[in-house]
C-alpha cells in the first residue's frame, strides 16, 4: 500500500469545505491556524469569520486596539493566542513591510508562532516541504505506525515528525499536511474512531493489535490546581445612569488585559466549597481597598465552575449596590457600555445569568 497516495486520494474525496481551504492568502491561512489551535473547527469557524470581516488584511489587524482584538476573541479561551496574534500582525507590518514572510524561518519568527504553525503555513501557502505534527497527526501516526512510546517524550515527538517527513508528498506538502490533520480530526478520532470503515484499517498497527484505545500513549498527567475566587460586583446609579466597577487584569496571571470584577482569592490550600460570609469579605479584603460597601449587600450567586488547562476555578459573585460612588481603585463604567469590555467566559456566564440583578 502506498500510504501517501491513499491518504491524498481519501483527502481529495472526503475533505470538508472550509473557507481557509479556498484561499492561498498567507494572512488568512495563518489566522485560521492561530484560531484553530486547541479549538474544534465548529467552534473556531465563527471566530474566523468574525476576524476576517473585521480585519480582512494584516494591516488592519496591526492598527487595531488590543482591547478590540480581545473582545472579538472573547469566549474562545487561551487569550495569550489573541495577544500574540495581534503582536505578530504588527511585526509583519514593521519588520516585513506588510508582506507576510514567505520562508519557514521568517514565519517562525513571528510572535506566538511555533514549529507546527510555521510548517502549516509554509507548506500550505508556499509549498515548502515541512511536515506538521499537531495532536491529530500525532494520534494518527502513533496508531497506524505502532509508535507505543509516550508522546510526552521529546524523542517520541521527534520520531513522529520524522515519520511524517518520510511520507511527505514533496509535490504538494500542503495537501499532505492538511490530509494528515483532516484524517485525525474526522476519522482517527480520540474516542470512537471509525476503524471498520477506515481505508487504512488493514494495515493499521493499533487496529490489528487491539490497541486503538491505548494509543497515543502518555506517561504524564496534567496537574490541575484549584482556585477559589470571590468576585465583588458593585453597581451604583449616578445622574440617573447605572454604573459598575471593573477590574483590568494585569501581570502574568490568566486573562491578562481582560476585565473582570474586584475580587478576593484566598491563599492556595484554604479550600472553600461555599460562599464567604459578608463579614469575612471585609476581614479578608485588603485594607487599602476598604471602600467595600458591606452595608449595601444585595446577595450572592451560586458557585460557578470553570475549567482551564491547568486550573479549575470556583467562583462566587457578591452583589453590592451603594447609594453613591465609592472611592475605589477600579474602573467605573456605564452599564450600557459593558459590552465594550472583553471579559473571560466565566464572567460572561455570570453576566448573562444575573445581569438583571445589577440594574
Amino acid at each position: 500500500m502506498d500510504f501517501t497516495k491513499q491518504l491524498l486520494q481519501w483527502y481529495h474525496k472526503s475533505k470538508r469545505d472550509l473557507p481557509w481551504r479556498r484561499t492561498k492568502d498567507p494572512y488568512l491561512i495563518w489566522l485560521s491556524e492561530i484560531i484553530l489551535q486547541q479549538t474544534r473547527i465548529d467552534q473556531g469557524l465563527p471566530y474566523y469569520e468574525k476576524f476576517v470581516s473585521a480585519y480582512p488584511t494584516v494591516e488592519l489587524m496591526a492598527r487595531a486596539d488590543e482591547q478590540d482584538i480581545l473582545k472579538l476573541w472573547q469566549g474562545l479561551g487561551y487569550y495569550s493566542r489573541a495577544r500574540n496574534m495581534h503582536e505578530a500582525s504588527r511585526m509583519i507590518v514593521r519588520q516585513f513591510n506588510g508582506t507576510f514572510p514567505d520562508t519557514y524561518d521568517g514565519i517562525r519568527s513571528l510572535k506566538g508562532v511555533g514549529d507546527y504553525t510555521a510548517a502549516a503555513v509554509a507548506s500550505i501557502v508556499f509549498g515548502l516541504p515541512f511536515p506538521v505534527a499537531d495532536g491529530n497527526v500525532i494520534r494518527f501516526i502513533s496508531r497506524f505506525f505502532g509508535i507505543t512510546e509516550s508522546t510526552d517524550l521529546a524523542s517520541t515527538k521527534k520520531r513522529i515528525l520524522e515519520t511524517a517527513r518520510d511520507h511527505l508528498d514533496h509535490r504538494d506538502p500542503g495537501d499532505f499536511n492538511q490530509a494528515m490533520m483532516e484524517f485525525g480530526a474526522t476519522q482517527c478520532t480520540p474516542a470512537n474512531p471509525s476503524c471498520p470503515s477506515c481505508v487504512f484499517h488493514k494495515a493499521c498497527f493499533a487496529f490489528k493489535q487491539g490497541m486503538v484505545a491505548e494509543l497515543p500513549a502518555r506517561s504524564q498527567k496534567t496537574k490541575v490546581r484549584s482556585r477559589y475566587i470571590h468576585y465583588l460586583v458593585v453597581t451604583c446609579t449616578l445622574g440617573g445612569e447605572d454604573y459598575i466597577y471593573l477590574n483590568k487584569r494585569t501581570g502574568n496571571d490568566i486573562w491578562k488585559n481582560m476585565f473582570d470584577f474586584p475580587q478576593l482569592e484566598l491563599p492556595e490550600g484554604i479550600k472553600q466549597d461555599h460562599p464567604l460570609k459578608v463579614g469575612d469579605l471585609k476581614k479578608f479584603f485588603p485594607a487599602d481597598q476598604s471602600g467595600l460597601p458591606i452595608t449595601h449587600f444585595q446577595g450572592v450567586s451560586s458557585k460557578y465552575d470553570h475549567l482551564l488547562t491547568h486550573q479549575r476555578l470556583h467562583a462566587w459573585f457578591y452583589h453590592f449596590r451603594p447609594e453613591q460612588k465609592i472611592e475605589w481603585p477600579y474602573l467605573l463604567v456605564p452599564m450600557k457600555r459593558l459590552d465594550d469590555y472583553p471579559v473571560p467566559r466565566l464572567v460572561d456566564r455570570y453576566l448573562k445569568d444575573f445581569l438583571y440583578l445589577c440594574v
